[in-house]
């Protein structure tokens, strides 16, 4: 069995909550085809009038699309605001580097400039979820011998 040492606990809680305030706020307007629309159409226009490009006409694949993960990351997000647990940070930090791999992708194959600033906010809370979880793993070499050859402690 995998035992798994969990980073401090008050401070990575703050961080675990914080980082779903944003899921909900920025991910709230996809959650339904209503406020995806107007979500979509201030992207839009935000990309254009910033030479960043505009979002890709909205149809019902998009719109579908947009609304299943709006509905999954807000009930995730209030997940972590009203229950936030250490492995709730784990997780969220592995589907951020999910979700920053998938927008790395969309910008190398055109997509609007505006997802930068979404890219590096994964990046930032992944980073900020996952690292503390790297730091807590048990170190199972702990030095050299003479020989050269490690020793497990």
């Amino acid at each position: 069995m995998i035992r798994l040492l969990a980073p401090d606990r008050s401070a990575y809680l703050r961080a675990v909550r914080l980082s779903a305030w944003y899921d909900l706020v920025v991910t709230a307007g996809f959650a339904t085809p209503w406020t995806y629309a107007l979500v979509h159409n201030a992207l839009s226009s935000l990309g254009d009038a910033s030479g960043l490009g505009a979002m890709p006409a909205l149809d019902p694949m998009q719109t579908l699309y947009a609304n299943l993960m709006g509905s999954v990351v807000v009930v995730w997000a209030l997940l972590r605001i009203v229950k936030p647990q250490p492995a709730h940070g784990l997780f969220d930090g592995v589907a951020r580097t999910l979700f920053a791999s998938w927008q790395a992708y969309a910008l190398a194959h055109g997509a609007t400039r505006l997802l930068w600033f979404f890219f590096a906010v994964e990046v930032a809370f992944g980073v900020v979820q996952l690292l503390p979880w790297w730091r807590a793993r048990p170190h199972r070499l702990t030095g050299l011998s003479t020989a050269g050859s490690c020793r497990r402690s």
